[in-house]
């Protein structure tokens, strides 16, 4: 398989900057996921790398090779696509091996491939069907085998799950995890929906604006995001963010006080925080609870109850504008309009200055030893 290299990478439309210098490396064998809200740019950069797009400054390499002029047909790559694109008068054994009869390889070696990848994608019974006789998840199989035989360098993917139904989707990532360990490639992978980021990715890549917000593993991304942007975008429910000012400062511990009133300790370093400066309390819903009458927390009402089984998630509105996420278990008996208290522990928050970026922790993260990565990433 393959590397690829990103160097300042920039693509303009007229006065408009769609990618603004972005530079990453792609390791061999890695799953590397971009992702972002619509309009960030990773569509953008994909293509840019397939060479579906020019590249108006920077350089991109695969395998140490310049490939900024080289066409796309010629950089050893294999794109599939939201729309599954299939010729709707060829089987399937026909459309999977079209690339290669245009490529002119014997039509024994195209068969021979053509069946082997069929078998690891378990289409070998339908190889004699049309594409309107498949449904949508043999139709993306189909697809991505399309793309195998050609045994690409590098797989690229371009939200290829976002017309299947939820249940098909859980599915075709399980698959796609298991195929990108089978065929030991390297891959990358757009969405915009975080949940298939997190299941499959190596390492990803957050994007917004056409910057790259951060990169690395799922967990650490969702443990240790770097700012505010990554903190609301990684995760679902969504981390809490709550608006608070600082109101003292110690050589280890910064303390503020939400607008309800609570206070919460954060073991962070200060930096230039002083007390009186507006800050960004980060909690995620799953480091919460209800707490016992007596205890100090945030008080509030339950405005919605998300019984989801084995847990919920309660929508509690607080004083001063105050709305938290809460996870309990899914037998919790709590309803809606029922008072709650929800303390607070500053050893699960986060800690946001006015610049939108992490403050750092001095204290160990409850989950520090699973959650950093293995390697060094890079960008």
């Amino acid at each position: 398989m393959a590397n690829v290299s990103l160097r300042e990478v920039r693509k303009d439309y007229g006065s408009f900057e769609a990618i603004k210098g972005v530079s990453l490396d792609v390791r061999d064998r890695e799953f590397v996921v971009f992702v972002g809200p619509s309009g960030c740019g990773k569509s953008t950069l994909l293509r840019m790398i397939a060479g579906l797009e020019s590249i108006t400054g920077g350089d991109l390499e695969i395998d140490g090779r310049r490939m900024n002029e080289v066409g796309p047909a010629d950089r050893g790559l294999a794109m599939v696509f939201q729309s599954y694109a299939l010729y709707p008068h060829m089987s399937v054994a026909d459309n999977m091996a079209f690339s290669l009869r245009l490529a002119g390889v014997p039509a024994a070696e195209r068969e021979r491939k053509v069946r082997e990848v069929a078998g690891i994608l378990q289409l070998g019974p339908l190889l004699h069907r049309k594409p309107g006789e498949l449904s949508g998840g043999q139709r993306q199989r189909v697809a991505i085998g399309r793309a195998i035989v050609r045994q690409p360098k590098v797989f690229l993917f371009d939200e290829p799950l976002s017309n299947l139904d939820a249940a098909l989707r859980v599915r075709m990532r399980i698959e796609l995890a298991k195929l990108h360990e089978s065929l030991a490639a390297t891959m990358i992978y757009v969405t915009h929906d975080q949940v298939e980021a997190m299941t499959m990715a190596d390492k990803i890549v957050v994007l917004q604006g056409g910057v790259i917000e951060q990169v690395g593993s799922p967990l650490d991304l969702y443990h240790h995001p770097r700012n505010l942007f990554v903190a609301g975008f990684i995760g679902s429910p969504t981390m809490n963010l709550l608006p608070a000012s600082v109101t003292a400062v110690g050589p280890a511990t910064v303390t503020v006080r939400l607008a309800t009133g609570t206070e919460v300790a954060v073991p962070v370093l200060a930096g230039p925080l002083r007390p009186g400066d507006a800050v960004t309390l980060g909690v995620r819903p799953e480091h919460l609870n209800l707490g016992a009458d007596g205890a100090s927390g945030v008080a509030g009402e339950v405005l919605v109850a998300e019984r989801l089984g084995g847990a919920t998630y309660l929508h509690v509105r607080a004083g001063g504008g105050t709305m938290l996420v809460v996870q309990v278990d899914g037998d919790t008996p709590v309803h809606v309009h029922d008072r709650v208290l929800v303390p607070v522990d500053g050893h699960r928050c986060h800690l946001f200055g006015a610049d939108g970026l992490a403050l750092e922790r001095t204290g160990r993260h409850p989950l520090a030893d699973v959650t950093r990565a293995p390697r060094p990433l890079t960008h």
